[in-house]
């Protein structure tokens, strides 16, 4: 069997074999990536543009956009192009690559939201303190927190999983290169090296969902005390897109590491895997953008533009 230092290629998994169902997989995974770039798009040019949106909330959120616009970026193109050219391969340092990206916005998105939790504590909370906490210094400094530990994670993870002797193959059960599958083709106890780290920084994650949950004890105890039903109508508004997010990235991601092996399944795991990697960036400016009006104005503002400059572009062409 080939060991790690002789590989330069690894074979991703399939969605399908027929031809049909390739060009299946392709469509609707390139519909998806389409809806996932113009909803995340369209976020990140309404907050950049909409001086009414330069608040922290907004400024989290735009932040969350880049994170899933890159990451939906990261593993869905490579799957495409395999099942539009009929073949499986992804290189060595494509596969390094892959790995890093993944954890490092994984990582960075899960840090993002623990933060935007933070805000909507305070926001609801603390009101009086808001302007002191979440200033735009502090507000800089959380985000900065939440990529650069992402990408700390990300580059340890990947130069300990790719120091790791490999000799089970290059055969990764999965539609990108993800950490638990190249384990998979260990051939010492080295593996156990990143196991621990893994376990690390699963207790770090869940340290941060512990935070979540206890702040949303919080807000919640707080919005049913406010006695205009107005004012529990806007803090819920505030909030509800927050969790139903928070809510999706975890559920699929918790499920999708900590199943129990009877549950591991390849159909299973594929299907899981894309609920946690595909759906949620696709569906994050949907659900932020349901309720809240200001976000709605700003994103009417930017269809507007965006036809109208188009149009004037077709005439110009015409003339």
């Amino acid at each position: 069997m080939p060991n790690s230092s002789s590989l330069n290629e690894f074979l991703l998994l399939a969605f399908a074999d027929t031809r049909e169902l390739q060009l299946l997989h392709f469509s609707l995974f390139l519909g998806i990536y389409l809806a996932a770039l113009l909803g995340n798009g369209l976020i990140i040019t309404a907050v950049a543009c909409d001086h009414r949106l330069h608040t922290p909330m907004y400024f989290f959120l735009l932040n969350l956009s880049l994170l899933d616009f890159a990451f939906i970026s990261t593993t869905v193109p490579k799957s495409m192009t395999n099942s539009l050219r009929d073949t499986r391969t992804i290189s060595y340092s494509g596969c390094a690559a892959q790995v890093f990206l993944v954890v490092f916005l994984l990582g960075g998105e899960y840090s993002l939201l623990t933060v935007m939790a933070y805000d909507r504590y305070v926001a609801i909370c603390r009101p009086l303190h808001y302007g002191t906490l979440m200033g735009s210094r502090a507000c800089v400094r959380m985000a900065a927190a939440a990529w650069v530990s992402g990408f700390l994670n990300g580059l340890v993870h990947t130069a300990n999983t790719f120091s790791i002797p490999l000799c089970q193959g290059n055969t990764v059960d999965q539609f990108f290169c993800e950490i638990p599958q190249i384990l998979k083709l260990s051939c010492s106890d080295s593996y156990l090296r990143e196991v621990g780290l893994l376990v690390v920084s699963a207790s770090l994650a869940f340290r941060c969902f512990v935070f979540i949950v206890l702040s949303y004890v919080e807000i919640f105890s707080a919005v049913l005390r406010i006695p205009s039903e107005q004012g529990r109508h806007k803090a819920f508004s505030m909030c509800l897109p927050h969790l139903a997010v928070v809510s999706l990235f975890l559920s699929t991601s918790f499920f999708a590491y900590l199943k129990p092996p009877s549950l591991s399944l390849p159909a299973l795991d594929l299907v899981v895997t894309v609920l946690y990697t595909v759906v949620p960036p696709a569906v994050n400016p949907l659900i932020y953008s349901m309720r809240n009006k200001e976000l709605k104005d700003a994103l009417r503002k930017v269809i507007s533009w965006t036809l109208f400059s188009s149009g004037n572009i077709v005439i110009a062409l015409h003339k």
